[in-house]
């Protein structure tokens, strides 16, 4: 059964579409990373989860009820940003405390001095206090509890931030970029822990950011957004490997996937030097298509064989690897492949090389992006299709 179910969202600013139409479930302890350009309207939708605006269609339902018009107060959600958010004036004790507060305490026991005298105040106090040494324990942050936020490191913020979304126990979290403002190093050391508190914490989660490896390493599913549009969600090998759109495979990846324009021939195959893939699902003739293989399925090799031929114009030692950026003679664009220092120690700038692509990792795409289903074909089988 799904807790979190978005049904038809749609957004727009001045006449510009945001959203168009954006639907997903997620599942008890589900953890689903939006990514996207920038623009693409995935933070928006976040903010129209939380409640802290407003979608102009569609339905939003956490756990059996309808939420759209439910301040976000009244949402059970808890959401953690990018900046954290954090009062400058409190410790960070006194910050996790905040929303168990918000919630238990009155607005008279709330009060700095009359609300000592209320009655239960104190009880309430010291259950909270409890919790939040709770929380703060778990995250290892019980050492900071008397510091503000001008105090403590980025790292050690975004943990108070999270205590903070996590001790009031909401039925749904969503998270806006929380580790963009982390280093490289801290930042990897945070996905991990991120993924241990939501794992712990056993409800959905929705994660918002630009950082594709945040994306594929820690969410169960990831929902490529672009343009407004939700493109595909899938867990992270599928939709890496099997993308539904080509502007969810040249989204994923790094280095780029590599994509060329040609087309189909009457067959209904395309011709890639070596490489031949038949178009299924009825593809028309002589139709344009995009040819798609990532770089790891790209081999180049220093001996001429006669399969497609291209100049090296640039290689990138990243350590346990080799980016190399290739031209091709025919056709002029750059082809890119990865590869391990041992296979790129024959290369060298300027070499010419032919270029092998792996024909079960070949995809093919339509004119409009849509994916199709695309068969390797060797050359014996090929010709007999053909002439037969």
């Amino acid at each position: 059964m799904s807790v979190l179910s978005l049904r038809g969202i749609t957004k727009s600013y001045g006449g510009n579409a945001i959203l168009k139409g954006i639907s997903l479930e997620a599942e008890v302890g589900e953890f689903i990373a939006l990514v996207g350009p920038s623009g693409c309207g995935k933070s928006t939708l976040l903010r129209i989860v939380a409640g802290l605006d407003h979608g102009d269609t569609g339905e939003i339902v956490i756990g059996a009820r309808s939420v759209v018009r439910k301040a976000a107060a009244d949402r059970n959600v808890a959401m953690v940003f990018q900046s954290y958010a954090l009062y400058p004036h409190l410790t960070a004790g006194e910050n996790i405390a905040v929303p168990l507060a918000m919630r238990r305490l009155t607005a008279a026991q709330r009060l700095p001095v009359i609300g000592n005298l209320m009655p239960g105040q104190k009880q309430i106090r010291t259950d909270i206090q409890r919790q939040v040494k709770e929380m703060a324990g778990a995250l290892k942050i019980d050492h900071l509890l008397d510091r503000k936020p001008g105090q403590m490191s980025g790292g050690q913020r975004q943990r108070v931030a999270l205590a903070r979304a996590m001790v009031r126990r909401p039925a749904v979290f969503l998270m806006d970029e929380p580790l963009s403002n982390l280093d490289a190093n801290l930042r990897v050391h945070a996905r991990g822990e991120i993924v241990d508190l939501h794992r712990r914490a056993g409800v959905p989660t929705l994660y918002v950011t630009h950082d594709q490896s945040e994306a594929l390493s820690m969410a169960d599913r990831v929902a490529v957004m672009i343009g407004g549009n939700l493109l595909q969600l899938a867990n992270p090998k599928e939709i890496y490997d099997n993308p539904s759109h080509v502007e969810v495979a040249r989204f994923l990846g790094q280095p780029k996937i590599n994509v060329v324009d040609t087309r189909t021939d009457a067959a209904g195959i395309v011709r890639f030097g070596d490489l031949m893939l038949l178009a299924k699902r009825g593809q028309a003739p002589d139709a344009a298509v995009k040819l798609a293989v990532r770089p790891e399925y790209v081999r180049f090799h220093a001996q001429v064989a006669g399969r497609l031929s291209a100049r090296i114009e640039r290689m990138e030692f990243l350590g346990s690897e080799v980016i190399v950026h290739a031209r091709l003679d025919a056709i002029g664009e750059i082809m890119t492949s990865k590869a391990a220092p041992s296979e790129a120690a024959s290369l060298s700038l300027g070499q010419s090389v032919d270029v092998e692509i792996l024909p079960e990792r070949a995809m093919l795409f339509d004119h409009d992006g849509a994916r199709l289903q695309a068969e390797p074909l060797a050359v014996a089988a090929t010709r007999e299709k053909i002439n037969g």
